[in-house]
């Protein structure tokens, strides 16, 4: 495993013991950047309208589509860094 794998790994682990839980808006951008860093590019269909919650957590890591995976890691170590 490479450092910023673990180091990923590790911030995955502190964002589910953060003191505050996030607005919503910073849930679904660790949601993304996790998404991407770990599974790159958004795949599948996009969930239906009666599906808000699955429709804005893929919209959110669609976004982040063509980001390099080492930006997607650093990006969420220094997002759940920033929120400790």
């Amino acid at each position: 495993m490479t450092d910023l794998n673990a180091a990923t790994t590790a911030a995955a682990t502190d964002a589910l013991h953060l003191s505050e839980r996030p607005n919503n808006a910073t849930l679904l951008q660790l949601y993304a950047l996790y998404k991407q860093a770990t599974e790159g590019d958004a795949s599948g269909s996009r969930p239906g309208f009666s599906d808000l919650v699955a429709r804005a957590k893929w919209d959110a890591w669609a976004k982040l589509q063509g980001t390099a995976t080492d930006t997607a890691q650093q990006s969420y170590i220094d997002l759940v860094a920033s929120l400790d």
